[in-house]
């Protein structure tokens, strides 16, 4: 599953079904995408065929709150410090920042109920990461990535900071690692485009 919110509901479908047991008791629920990475031996064939790697390329991880939580129904064993993403990217040769704000919920799906909520999350948010060194965001959830990108420009003008911090989705640097042929194609779909700041690691 590569959407958080969407392995969140069936993970607690899951435990509801299983009379709330600890998690795994059911096969029902599928793994979500970076776990699968790793549970699949995906990250080693990705170790075996890694062309271009992302050095000098410094990345915060964010796995917000419905990856990891509450432990007992997603089974998470890192469920306020994960690292799993933060391999990954090493892996590919990225320098991984650390910083506090891991989990922190970004929204979510307040985005269209609670935006001034939404906005000072996401604007926390953008703000350590930017205070740990990063020079993006990488995600393993399609709507974080959505609120932390499509936000800065109203962050801009509420507040005049402005970020351009590009926020990518594990996936695309992985494609990027790879040498995949389209995948300078995917950028021009971001708010903040990325290429500027792939093109000076010499990665495009």
């Amino acid at each position: 599953m590569p959407c958080a919110a969407c392995y969140s509901r069936l993970k607690s479908a899951e435990s509801k079904l299983d009379g709330d047991q600890p998690a795994g008791s059911s096969k029902t629920p599928g793994p979500d995408l970076l776990e699968f990475f790793f549970t699949s031996g995906l990250v080693d064939v990705i170790a075996e065929r890694n062309t271009r790697p992302l050095a000098g390329l410094k990345l915060a991880c964010y796995y917000g709150c419905l990856l990891v939580r509450p432990p007992k129904m997603t089974g998470a064993r890192h469920h306020e410090y994960p690292e799993e993403m933060d391999k990954l990217m090493e892996l590919l040769g990225a320098q991984v920042v650390p910083w506090s704000y891991k989990t922190d919920c970004c929204g979510g799906s307040l985005v269209l109920t609670k935006t001034n909520i939404v906005l000072e999350l996401t604007r926390r948010l953008l703000d350590q990461a930017k205070k740990a060194g990063a020079e993006a965001i990488v995600v393993a959830c399609p709507l974080c990535q959505s609120n932390l990108d499509s936000r800065q420009e109203e962050i801009a003008r509420k507040t005049g900071e402005h970020y351009q911090l590009p926020i990518f989705y594990f996936t695309e640097l992985v494609g990027v690692a790879l040498s995949l042929q389209d995948a300078r194609k995917w950028f021009k779909r971001h708010f903040v485009n990325p290429s500027g700041l792939l093109a000076s690691k010499g990665l495009l």
